[in-house]
């Protein structure tokens, strides 16, 4: 800008009408955000055929660059992840309790995880947010949107939305920090299986053989008890029922609270489903229905 300050710009296609709607309903949700661990959206722009929004620059880029990388990965030190885990759990605590109205991301994941300059998290990508009125705590789509392994049984299979949605993103995306490891998504081969299915979270919890979940890349000291409590919290988050699931509220108690009491976690919840028909493009996948219902459920890859 001509002041000096960078910023990042986002361009909607003019072909793309589902952007449209997408970058209407960014605006919708941003535009009176104000949180450290949010993307603060700075303006937008629309002048015949061009949308633009313009967010403050995130020198850093996004989380997946690091943790998904071999080389960078051992950039992020433990206490670097465990600031960027509380972060993002303080993001969503406010967005679902603390913003005025409870809105709900629906896609958390590691790339839509921005990293300033001090590897500060902040939320992004809010296009498919879902605003609540009032004391609404859930509801039912028609049109499932997320990205594989990130989105919750109910939430793939009967399109219950609700703050537990975000919650179960918030802990696939908490053990991928630890571990190092990219859920790989809801469908899995026996030579790729999901990181919630493939390492048997519950019989390495219950064994106390969690060490084995744990990404050996960072060099700096880390305390059993932190790495443990971590591990427990993920595993409460991903639990299959959302009903057994802590609030973000309670989450981010449990992770800056040593003294905040640990439930024992049920088993993680992923989903398996035994037909899919593959669309052209790698960012999406309709599913068909076992009961040949033409049911469809579009659902963002990870490309952006």
């Amino acid at each position: 800008m001509p002041d000096g300050q960078e910023i990042a710009v986002k361009r909607l296609k003019i072909s793309s009408l589902e952007g449209q709607r997408e970058l209407t309903n960014e605006v919708k949700s941003l535009a009176k955000l104000r949180h450290r661990n949010l993307v603060r959206l700075l303006g937008c722009c629309i002048a015949g055929e061009e949308k633009m929004l313009i967010y403050e620059y995130m020198k850093n880029k996004s989380l997946d660059a690091f943790i998904f990388d071999e080389t960078k990965r051992g950039i992020l030190g433990w206490r670097t992840r465990l600031n960027i885990v509380h972060g993002i759990a303080c993001g969503l605590h406010y967005l679902h309790d603390d913003s005025g109205s409870r809105i709900i991301h629906r896609d958390v994941k590691a790339c839509n995880v921005l990293l300033d300059v001090a590897m500060i998290p902040k939320i992004s990508d809010f296009g498919t947010a879902r605003i609540f009125d009032g004391d609404q705590m859930l509801e039912r789509s028609r049109k499932i949107v997320g990205t594989y392994g990130y989105i919750p049984p109910e939430y793939a299979i009967d399109g219950v939305i609700s703050t537990k949605t975000d919650v179960f993103s918030f802990g696939v995306l908490l053990l991928e920090i630890i571990s190092g490891v990219r859920n790989r998504g809801l469908y899995f081969s026996k030579s790729e299986e999901s990181l919630l299915s493939k390492v048997n979270l519950n019989k390495l919890w219950e064994e106390g053989n969690c060490a084995e979940l744990l990404d050996d890349a960072p060099t700096d000291l880390r305390p059993i008890s932190e790495l443990l409590r971590c591990i427990q919290v993920g595993l409460l988050c991903v639990q299959e029922q959302a009903v057994d699931r802590p609030s973000m509220d309670t989450v981010t108690m449990m992770l800056l609270s040593a003294t905040f009491p640990l439930p024992q976690p049920k088993r993680p919840g992923f989903v398996i489903f035994g037909s899919w028909k593959h669309s052209d493009s790698a960012s999406s996948v309709e599913l068909q229905d076992e009961g040949g219902n033409g049911v469809t459920r579009s659902m963002r890859g990870d490309v952006d």
